[in-house]
C-alpha cells in the first residue's frame, strides 16, 4: 500500500485551501493501491491556515528539538506538526506502506527540499517533520516530483 498526500489527490487541504491532484497519485488511488492522508490535518490544523516553515533546521533537527516549526505570525506549532508526524507514522506502519509520496516544500511533507524560514518564497535542501519521523522508521518517502520510481513497483 502507498499513502500519499491528501492535496495530491485532489482534497483541497493545503494551507491556503487548494489542492494539487495529480493524475498519477488519483489513478493509484483509483486503482486502490494507495490512500490519501495529511500529516497536517492529523496534527489538529484546520483549512485554511496560516502558512508556517521550520525555522534553524529541518525536519530532523525538529525531532531533535533544536528547531521550531512557525506560523507567519510567530506562533510555534511544532507540537501540532510532531502529532500529525506521529499519527502518520501509525498509518503508515498499521498500512504496511511500501511508501509515502509527500508534498515537496512543505514543512510536514517536504522529501528533498522546504522553504528557508524566512517566509521569503526561497527553498533550501531538507526534509519536513512527517518526513524525518517516517524515514527515521525506514519507511520510503519520495515527493510527487518521483514519482517515476512508483512505475516498476
Amino acid at each position: 500500500m502507498i499513502l500519499v498526500s491528501s492535496c495530491l489527490a485532489g482534497n483541497p487541504v493545503r494551507y491556503n485551501g487548494t489542492s494539487c491532484l495529480d493524475s498519477t497519485i488519483q489513478k493509484l488511488i483509483d486503482d486502490q493501491k494507495a490512500i490519501p492522508i495529511c500529516p497536517e490535518l492529523l496534527g489538529g490544523f484546520v483549512t485554511p491556515r496560516e502558512p508556517a516553515e521550520i525555522m534553524n533546521g529541518d525536519g530532523f533537527d525538529v525531532l531533535a528539538g533544536k528547531a521550531k516549526v512557525i506560523e507567519r505570525s510567530g506562533n510555534d506549532v511544532t507540537e501540532l506538526y510532531l502529532k500529525g508526524a506521529k499519527k502518520t507514522l501509525e498509518i503508515a506502519k498499521e498500512m504496511k506502506a511500501t511508501y509515502v509520496v509527500l508534498k515537496e516544500f512543505s514543512p510536514s511533507c517536504g522529501s528533498q527540499k522546504i522553504y528557508n524560514g524566512k517566509f521569503i518564497g526561497e527553498q533550501i535542501n531538507g526534509v519536513g517533520v512527517t518526513t524525518a519521523l517516517l524515514e527515521s522508521h525506514g519507511i520510503n518517502v519520495i515527493s510527487e516530483r518521483e514519482l517515476e520510481k512508483l512505475v516498476d513497483e
